[in-house]
């Protein structure tokens, strides 16, 4: 997904009075506990396809998943609704859909302020300061919390004693504390609160005019003499009253002769050729003497002549020091770095944004992938070989990121397939389930006798050929009214919406809300009226034709009330979730709150692939090294099927609040 909206500023804030106060992460259990004669490895690879996955194995081009399929089957995993990840792996984890959860999207509205937010954690500042001059200091910790609802199926099996160990899980960040141990996944922020903002430093930045760089950030960098001088910009300084961003300097020295260039960053040098990486570069932001915030980045030098450009990766949190809760226990991420050497943290580590905003060319991108994905296997066969009972799950994202930048590379049929520039790419995609295919053998060759494997995905893949802005269809339709309908350039956040002729309106890939009154800022719908017109709009949608295809755009449209059979946290989800026709994705725009264009357009964009459709036409995969004494249809299912393999029942354990039949 590619949604370039910013955490608020209280996410770095309360994060940094954790620094500051000291405050450590929650810990669950420790490894030593009563001993399991089970032994589960569950692995999770986002965004595998059944449908590619089972023609790679009829070509011969995926061996151990063959294996796989011969002794455990291989299915189809039925996947969330709607089928984004934050909200297919809480699924997964929790054994409840979003209206037990609470994940709907990878953002939520509020409904006081008709903002956006970030669905799986929110921080909270300290609430109590001192403030001396131009200086204030924090007398609480702030916290930064989980917003998923749920118990964690893995703390099921911890408080029997059984070991776990849960790594790079998405929408657990921060981390449960119910695990042995922990080390979060996808949600994760870099160290601007974000999903990851990069830097790319260049002396012709008027190359990049009129470009959409939203989630970097480019600055003018012209060689004096032989010398660049950059600033590094962290997020504010909690220290200072004043709105001030941290910031630290470096100074790459350019060979005369040679296409190379020595960076120097606090104390550390590295010396890099063009097109060339660094390794991870670790540094601190200077908030008082006192007080340093740790960061880390790999440089990337691609080209010295004739123009200087410098790339540098989103602001990591450092696994050393980490300054925001990524592991349990909390030494748990100093441990790792030890072990295999520093990691990266941010949650997608694949720098999508850089490709399409031009900074990254394709074969950049895949470089860059690959090195992120290399590390992410690198470090699983460190905690394999670690590994004696009980229960390891371990995450894979680079296939899910990899797939949306290079889908159309396989897809000739795709609006933006270009012959000449595709061809070299039509294999990225399946590389990496070569690839990951490989991380199946190497676990069943050193897994041990008597270990039950699971492999499976949150959700398939296809092709993103039309984009589909709900906002703007709302808007020819009479749901939506506009401030200004000749307005040119919608900024988004529905700053052109007119809430007091609008009964609906669009958050998010998949959400569709009615503008309640009594539960928007400025609701018009009375209660009683909500039903129908929630029947109407599904039923309008379900008619709609795409002129470009001559098909339905979309296929179904589902009722919150009919589709969620858990309530806990039913009220916070959307009145309607769309479910688009497979080839048909929720425009980027739209998702934002932009009003403006026509409703259905052919996507150009480098993002060509997705799967945030209709759910039954993007199921995940499930296949394991035996087969599974309970069986596991979707993936909500899949939790109790593996407690099962402990000999465990009754998971999810709902309570009143969770039981069907509610609001």
């Amino acid at each position: 997904m590619r949604l370039h909206l910013r955490a608020p500023a209280a996410l770095l804030a309360a994060a940094l009075a954790l620094l500051v106060a000291g405050t450590g992460v929650r810990c669950g259990g420790t490894r030593g506990g009563a001993e399991s004669r089970t032994r589960v490895i569950v692995l999770g690879f986002d965004g595998m396809d059944y449908d590619l996955l089972k023609r790679l194995i009829a070509e011969g081009r995926a061996p151990n998943f063959a294996r796989l399929a011969t002794v455990g089957g291989l299915s189809p995993l039925g996947t969330a609704l709607p089928p984004q990840s934050p909200v297919a792996w809480s699924d997964f984890i929790t054994g409840m859909d979003a209206g037990g959860h609470g994940i709907y999207d990878f953002m939520h509205r509020d409904p006081k302020t008709m903002l956006p937010y970030l669905s799986t954690s929110r921080a909270v500042g300290s609430e109590r300061t001192l403030k001396i001059g131009p200086y204030q200091f924090p007398l609480q910790s702030g916290k930064v919390e989980l917003l998923r609802h749920g118990q964690p199926f893995w703390e099921v099996l911890n408080r029997r004693g059984i070991d776990t160990t849960i790594m790079r899980m998405p929408a657990n960040f921060p981390p449960s504390g119910s695990a042995g141990h922990e080390l979060s996944g996808m949600g994760t922020p870099d160290l601007l609160g974000g999903y990851g903002t990069f830097s790319f430093f260049t002396s012709a930045p008027s190359a990049f005019a009129g470009r959409d760089i939203a989630g970097g950030r480019v600055s003018t960098a012209d060689p004096e003499g032989g010398v660049v001088r950059g600033v590094l910009r962290g997020p504010d300084n909690p220290f200072l009253v004043k709105r001030t961003k941290l910031e630290a300097k470096f100074t790459v020295y350019v060979d005369p002769v040679e296409p190379a260039a020595m960076l120097a960053l606090g104390g550390e040098e590295r010396v890099l050729h063009a097109g060339e990486w660094s390794d991870w570069v670790p540094f601190e932001f200077t908030m008082i003497p006192t007080q340093h915030l740790k960061a880390m980045a790999r440089f990337y030098l691609k080209s010295v002549r004739p123009e200087f450009e410098l790339y540098v990766s989103p602001l990591n949190i450092d696994p050393e020091n980490p300054a925001l809760p990524i592991t349990t226990p909390a030494s748990y991420a100093r441990e790792l770095a030890l072990e295999g050497g520093r990691f990266y943290t941010q949650g997608m580590p694949e720098d999508t944004k850089a490709l399409s905003a031009g900074v990254f060319t394709p074969q950049e991108f895949i470089d860059q992938a690959h090195m992120a994905g290399e590390e992410v296997i690198a470090q699983y066969r460190e905690v394999l070989a670690q590994f004696r009972s009980g229960l390891l799950f371990y995450y894979f994202g680079n296939l899910d990121q990899v797939s949306h930048m290079m889908w159309r590379s396989m897809d000739p049929g795709h609006p933006a397939y270009d012959p000449a520039a595709d061809a070299p790419f039509k294999h990225a995609v399946e590389a990496v389930y070569e690839q990951l295919d490989g991380v199946v053998g190497y676990t069943l060759e050193r897994m041990g006798e008597g270990t039950t494997l699971i492999v499976m995905s949150d959700h398939g893949f296809t092709s993103w050929r039309r984009s589909f802005n709900l906002n703007a269809w709302l808007r020819d339709n009479g749901y939506l009214a506009l401030k200004n309908p000749y307005l040119k350039k919608d900024r988004g956040l529905f700053t052109n919406v007119d809430w007091f002729g609008t009964r609906a309106y669009g958050v998010g890939l998949n959400g569709l809300y009615i503008n309640l009154a009594g539960r928007e800022r400025n609701g018009i719908v009375p209660p009683g009226e909500r039903r129908a017109l929630m029947d109407e709009i599904a039923r309008r949608l379900e008619e709609t034709i795409d002129p470009g295809t001559g098909r339905p755009a979309v296929t179904r449209v589902f009722k919150r009330e009919d589709a969620y059979k858990d309530r806990g946290e039913i009220d916070i989800g959307p009145d309607l979730v769309v479910g688009y026709a497979k080839g048909t994705r929720c425009s980027n725009g739209s998702a934002l709150g932009e009003v403006g264009g026509e409703v259905l357009s052919d996507n150009h964009d480098e993002w060509s692939g997705d799967h945030c459709m209709d759910p039954a036409g993007v199921p995940g995969i499930l296949t394991s090294s035996r087969p599974l004494r309970r069986p596991a249809p979707a993936l909500k299912d899949l939790a109790a099927a593996v407690l099962a393999e402990f000999g465990i029942d009754g998971f999810p354990s709902r309570g009143p609040e969770h039981a069907a039949g509610g609001n």
